[in-house]
């Protein structure tokens, strides 16, 4: 039986959005999915310490989906066995009036990783090409514009572009990209928000805002499909993953990350001649004591 599932859900060509399978069908059960899982944070956490210590590269995990996809699951389950001093979470939501008297980029160049550390971006600089897409007006916050009229084809082939760029000098600059798309049904999205409705404990998730959001559902499923088909480059792959089976979507997640890591080719600092040394000595003057 196949457990790498790393490059099975990589975009490589044209992307159909509607061809995109939101449930996992194969042969792997929930219960040994589990198990996989506790073995695969064993080696995120062997391989954060190696980009850790090697210090001159580090990894940016950028999260989108809709509402109720299970990002923030996703997250804690995935990420939850690194060391989080090494390890920095954003969770984007809608601008402040600060951030909006800059370009659309500028909040999220700021929460990048720094060397050696993972990033992880919970929604990210995509919103600007999927909720300011499906609600125009939104970008007239920024002030640049002065009606919804301006942002036509030539304003969203610019922001494509802009992105592209964005990521692309990361990359050239020492920072690897794995963006990673939940794909749920509209049907599981459903479900799962009810629950929240349904579970007094899981009240707290629920927005009143979701249901105005979920309307539009086929409009985001539209900007995602172009999105992904205008920035998926080699040096910024998408992948899109079946989320309606949220232990499926985190087992194929973390694989994803661990296989990018590992092409990273990170390596512990060796030491100098005179280091060896030092230590020698340390050690002698240690075990003398």
């Amino acid at each position: 039986m196949n457990t790498d599932f790393s490059n099975d859900f990589l975009i490589k060509g044209k992307f159909s959005i509607k061809k995109a399978a939101t449930e996992y069908n194969g042969k792997l059960t929930k219960e040994e999915g589990a198990e996989l899982l506790i073995r695969e944070k064993e080696k995120l956490r062997e391989l954060q310490e190696r980009l850790y210590s090697d210090g001159s590269q580090s990894i940016l995990v950028v999260l989108q989906a809709m509402d109720a996809a299970g990002k923030d699951s996703l997250i804690e389950h995935v990420f939850g066995g690194v060391n989080p001093q090494g390890c920095n979470v954003t969770s984007f939501k809608t601008p402040s009036s600060k951030e909006y008297a800059h370009d659309f980029l500028w909040r999220h160049y700021l929460a990048l990783p720094q060397k050696g550390m993972i990033g992880i971006f919970n929604r990210s600089h995509y919103e600007s090409v999927l909720v300011c897409k499906v609600h125009p007006d939104y970008n007239l916050s920024e002030k640049t514009w002065k009606s919804v009229k301006d942002f036509d084809g030539k304003f969203w082939d610019n922001r494509y572009e802009s992105i592209r760029n964005f990521e692309k000098h990361l990359a050239q600059n020492g920072t690897t990209i794995v963006k990673i798309f939940l794909h749920v049904s509209k049907d599981e999205q459903k479900k799962r928000l009810l629950d929240r409705i349904n579970e007094p404990d899981k009240n707290w998730k629920f927005s009143s805002a979701d249901l105005p959001e979920r309307a539009l559902f086929d409009k985001y499923m539209e900007c995602y499909e172009t999105a992904i088909n205008e920035t998926a480059k080699e040096d910024a792959p998408w992948y899109v993953l079946p989320a309606d089976n949220k232990w499926f979507a985190r087992i194929a997640a973390i694989q994803i990350i661990i296989d990018t890591l590992e092409k990273m080719n990170l390596k512990y600092p060796e030491l100098s001649e005179d280091e060896k040394q030092s230590l020698d000595e340390s050690k002698k003057i240690l075990e003398n004591e």
